[in-house]
């Protein structure tokens, strides 16, 4: 049923990256939900594998020294749904990952398996573009950290070089701490589908709940990978927290986005949804901050 040619285990990061040296054509497989379809379909038959879902130090949630949330990569969705320290700071990313197919696949499915594919329909991307996650690449050079934003280049590649792996993924203190964000997910289906486009927007307000001081927006599937648009932030940031507001933030993402037309959906068609989940998003995000908008 599955044609590889070799399987490794890995028994720790340092082992991963002497394996991944040692034999360069090889994919990483951790949970197999993607890598296992490819390899049934025939797109990586024959292939040689390292497997890494043995190393139980790259998992967990936790608060590092300096306060940001680290997420183990081969944390899988069910696990960062369920984490005190997710639904403490940055409840929105259980949200977004709950939305992910079923619950099979939320339970053997790892965060770092759903940003290292570099689609841009991941559920878990955009969130994190919205968070201004860091990325934690581990490889025979040492430890790098890169702001997602520079881990997607296009579409299906991301920044790994040889012998290297995604151990981590972090969301600094100054990113999360007085932020309050939502994630909606346009599907045909409410279960079990890929996103025809995804939004999360977070929002820090003044302490009188009156005026916007920071927004940050992206999408999935809004262009070859998730994205943040700069246009719709600034139409927010430091104006009053009111509905002209929210309708200028909602219209400036057209100004950024880029998306395609497909059998899902047509350009036109992401183009009007982008607006008005960008609408809504921020909408309950302000909500959930204490805001109320003012007609």
């Amino acid at each position: 049923m599955y044609d590889i040619k070799t399987l490794y285990e890995a028994e720790s990061v340092s082992d991963a990256v002497r394996l991944l040296q040692e034999h360069p054509d090889a994919q990483i497989i951790a949970g197999g939900s993607d890598v296992l379809v490819q390899i049934r379909e025939g797109r990586r038959a024959g292939a040689e594998l390292v497997s890494i879902y043995g190393i139980d130090e790259m998992r967990g949630v936790c608060y590092d020294g300096e306060g940001a949330i680290r997420i183990g990569s081969l944390t899988s969705f069910s696990h960062i749904a369920a984490s005190p320290v997710i639904r403490e700071s940055i409840p929105v990313l259980g949200e977004a990952v709950s939305l992910i197919g079923g619950p099979q696949i939320r339970n053997i499915g790892t965060i770092g398996g759903n940003t290292c594919n570099g689609v841009t329909s991941a559920d878990s991307a955009s969130t994190l573009f919205a968070w201004d996650a860091i990325v934690e690449l581990t490889g025979p050079e040492g430890i790098r950290r890169i702001p997602i934003r520079e881990f997607y280049i296009r579409a299906g590649q991301v920044a790994l070089k040889p012998a290297e792996l995604q151990t981590a993924i972090l969301i600094p203190k100054k990113a999360y701490e007085g932020y309050h964000g939502n994630y909606i997910k346009y599907a045909m289906r409410e279960a079990m589908d890929i996103a025809n486009l995804g939004c999360s927007v977070n929002v820090r307000l003044s302490e009188d709940k009156g005026t916007i001081l920071d927004a940050r927006i992206a999408y999935g599937v809004a262009g070859p990978v998730p994205m943040r648009t700069p246009a719709a932030e600034a139409a927010a940031r430091g104006h009053a927290v009111s509905r002209e507001t929210v309708d200028a933030f909602a219209r400036a993402v057209l100004e950024d986005i880029h998306p395609r037309d497909s059998w899902r959906a047509s350009k036109a068609f992401r183009e009007h949804i982008a607006v008005e989940l960008a609408r809504r998003a921020l909408t309950k995000s302000i909500m959930l901050g204490g805001g109320e908008i003012r007609e």
